[in-house]
């Protein structure tokens, strides 16, 4: 269990957050298609989790926006935007944005993703959402970086995210 803040106030947050070096839990989330997903239909490539709480909130539509652009010229890598929308309104976010170097996938069907990366928030307003937070995988599922953003208000370092994955 970890404590994050929104706006200052502590939120608590369910599971275990991925540490680096730590194996990535293996998940099934929804796709904007509404098929299944799992971490293997990824294999092969580095992978960066942009896990934000709602792509219908700025700080999360920045995030994402900024893992498009900047991790677009990385080879071998997949930029997955996860959070509990549903796949139709993240795939109008995409689709309205030009985002065309980010999967969105969705927790609406597969909860059990919250509290096996430690993102599961049990209190205050965004109860039954995600943390933000971000997790670089390597090519194995081997965790390179994980941060827990401390404040869900916050951006997270996406400098130090992508310089893991060189």
């Amino acid at each position: 269990m970890a404590s994050v803040t929104l706006g200052g106030n502590p939120i608590t947050v369910n599971g275990n957050f991925p540490k680096k070096g730590d194996a990535a839990p293996d998940f099934t989330l929804t796709g904007k298609d509404l098929k299944e997903v799992g971490l293997s239909a990824f294999a092969g490539k580095k992978k960066v989790l942009n896990i934000v709480p709602s792509l219908d909130t700025p700080v999360c539509q920045t995030s994402t926006r900024k893992f498009n652009e900047k991790a677009a010229g990385i080879t071998d890598t997949v930029v997955l935007a996860i959070s509990g929308d549903l796949p139709f309104a993240m795939g109008r976010f995409c689709t309205a944005e030009n985002i065309a170097n980010v999967t969105p996938l969705s927790t609406f069907r597969n909860r059990d993703f919250h509290g096996k990366y430690g993102v599961d928030v049990a209190d205050g307003p965004l109860k039954g959402l995600t943390a933000r937070g971000v997790v670089v995988l390597d090519a194995n599922n081997k965790v390179l970086h994980a941060e827990l953003v401390p404040e869900i208000k916050q951006e997270p370092n996406y400098d130090a995210a992508l310089a893991s994955l060189k």
